[in-house]
């Protein structure tokens, strides 16, 4: 049996399933990754400024413009399309065999792909919220503003509905995502390094039967799985989807 065929059966068996993703997720439909060397590399030669600071709320307060053009030419990528990975997790949502979807990404891929119970611990780019009267406006509003976007309703700026550095979590989603994670008995975790904190350290609150991680690189918790898959995560779920609707 290989691994992925070993991943399908476990799904199968298992009566709570969590999934956990982190940027490499996304990478697979085509949105870089802004700490990977060459996002690094752009952030700092054409912005100059590193990723972290550009996406930090320290920034955002003081350098608003430039905020919003960093934010507009490399965090929105709305042509980009639900990999393998993304219909896969949603597939078995529908067939009741993934009960949850924790994830460090924005995009909104997962919904897009038909997952429903998506816990987005960064927030999603395609909220928007006035930082004066919290007022609700979708993607489109802002990118139809040059500059600052501005609330329809009291002028205020309207900013994306994401956690920037220095800012916290949403305690309601990070409420829901501990509570998932404790209470599942197989957790997957792909397309992360596990290296970003506080998102990383939710893996504590797993004390289920088998932890599986798929990622390309090593991690920090290779030693405590059951199951370590060192591949593409689109490929990977792809072919445990396969496997696990074979014999159903």
């Amino acid at each position: 049996m290989t691994p992925t065929q070993q991943l399908a059966q476990w799904i199968t068996e298992s009566a709570s399933t969590v999934f956990f993703g982190g940027a490499g997720v996304s990478t697979e439909s085509g949105i870089p990754d802004f700490r990977s060397e060459s996002g690094l590399y752009k952030a700092r030669e054409v912005y100059g400024y590193p990723p972290e600071e550009l996406l930090s709320h320290r920034f955002f307060k003081r350098h608003t413009e430039l905020f919003f053009e960093y934010y507009r030419e490399n965090l929105i990528a709305r042509d980009a399309k639900p990999n393998a990975a993304h219909i896969a997790l949603a597939k078995w949502e529908a067939r009741g065999l993934m009960r949850a979807v924790v994830t460090q990404n924005i995009d909104g891929l997962h919904q897009a792909a038909g997952s429903e119970n998506v816990l987005e611990l960064h927030g999603s780019n395609w909220r928007q919220v006035c930082v004066k009267c919290r007022a609700r406006y979708d993607l489109d509003y802002v990118l139809a503003q040059e500059g600052v976007p501005k609330c329809a309703a009291c002028g205020g700026t309207v900013r994306p509905d994401v956690v920037l550095y220095g800012e916290q979590l949403d305690d309601r989603v990070v409420s829901a995502a501990v509570n998932a994670i404790a209470g599942a008995e197989l957790l997957i975790v792909g397309g992360t390094s596990l290296a970003v904190y506080p998102a990383a350290g939710l893996l504590r609150y797993f004390t289920g039967e088998r932890l599986v991680l798929v990622n390309k690189g090593e991690t920090p918790y290779d030693s405590q799985a059951q199951l370590v898959i060192r591949d593409s995560i689109g490929v990977v779920l792809g072919e445990a989807h396969d496997y696990s609707t074979a014999g159903a």
